[in-house]
């Protein structure tokens, strides 16, 4: 029953690569994303989408996303992420608690229902929406909470591609400069190429490296997050137990498979992630194998997020999303503020 709905994944993951090679200032991702977006809204693609591919597209953006997350980790170099220097890393690692705590503060002081303020925090925090994608899988949240984070990381990307280069030269930053810039704000791997690629080698490259700096925090906001999940569901089991007395006056026991409703305190793909980041740096891997797997996970993420994209409605998007989209952008706001901050501090 999934086959059809990932071959449909597939076909418009290939169908963004190859928009991507006749225009690449389109990144990879997010072609693949808002492809999954607009045939969301075509009335006949939507029955489709949410009939006879549901299942697939279910498969594309939790089980290949966590893959595409899986080999990442190969594009990790902790060699190359010392090189920074301890300043340029320590205030990456800073943008990234302070975005996502003030995000998170932010989306729910404001009253975003659901697991929202959550994943809009992962989201523009750490790496855009494949960042969403793992979260979602840990907490578990809906397709409704997905898909506004989805539109709304997706959207601001975007726009970063176009803002960020025209502030370059006002803002008074090197070439250096403003890659570290768009490395420490940009939230998508792909946006942060197309956007840092106007200053030149040297200027991507930094850009590149920052930005795989925050990707590698995936790792410890996913697991923190997992453990406190744990710690609630088992808050919940024993709330439930002491509710539920039997008629002689002893309490029910616990269900035997209550603790299958648990999250693992570190999910299957965050080692994966991680073993991964650990195997680049240790082994000198043939630049074949890298090639081959750069390409498998851009093109696992793409299948995934346009899945992901598939369940954004911007008819509820416009009539319910205006208190997410102030947090989105004030967010976006937060996040390039910090990494201006970080850039005149290094």
């Amino acid at each position: 029953m999934w086959l059809p709905g990932v071959l449909v994944a597939v076909a418009a993951a290939l169908l963004a690569g190859l928009v991507h090679a006749l225009v690449p200032g389109v990144p990879l991702l997010t072609a693949a994303v808002v492809f999954g977006i607009v045939a969301g809204q075509l009335p006949v693609a939507r029955r489709t989408l949410t009939g006879v591919l549901a299942p697939g597209l279910s498969v594309a953006s939790k089980r290949i996303m966590r893959l595409g997350i899986v080999l990442l980790g190969l594009k990790l170099s902790l060699v190359d992420i010392l090189g920074l220097g301890w300043v340029t890393i320590g205030t990456t690692v800073a943008i990234v608690v302070l975005t996502f705590f003030g995000t998170l503060w932010f989306g729910r002081r404001i009253g975003l229902p659901g697991h929202q303020p959550l994943l809009i925090a992962t989201g523009f925090s750490v790496c855009g929406a494949s960042a969403i994608g793992a979260m979602s899988a840990v907490v578990r949240a809906d397709d409704e909470d997905t898909a506004t984070p989805i539109a709304l990381v997706t959207l601001c990307g975007t726009l970063a591609i176009a803002v960020l280069p025209a502030l370059w030269h006002p803002l008074g930053l090197d070439a250096l400069q403003y890659g570290q810039w768009v490395g420490a704000s940009v939230h998508d791997v792909g946006q942060v190429v197309a956007t840092a690629q106007v200053a030149g080698p040297a200027a991507l490259a930094v850009a590149i490296v920052v930005k795989l700096t925050r990707v590698l925090m995936l790792a410890p906001i996913v697991a923190g997050v997992s453990l406190q999940e744990r710690r609630r569901d088992a808050r919940e089991t024993a709330s439930t137990s002491t509710a539920m007395p039997l008629r002689t006056g002893t309490l029910a026991a616990v269900p035997t498979d209550a603790s299958t409703r648990h999250p693992p305190i570190v999910p299957l793909f965050v080692v994966g992630f991680l073993a991964a980041v650990m195997l680049r740096t240790l082994v000198p891997l043939p630049d074949g194998v890298l090639v081959v797997a750069d390409t498998l996970q851009t093109y696992f993420l793409a299948t995934a997020l346009f899945g992901l994209g598939a369940a954004v409605q911007l008819r509820v998007l416009v009539r319910t999303g205006g208190r997410a989209l102030t947090v989105g952008l004030g967010s976006w706001a937060l996040i390039a503020a910090l990494a201006y901050g970080a850039v005149l501090l290094a």
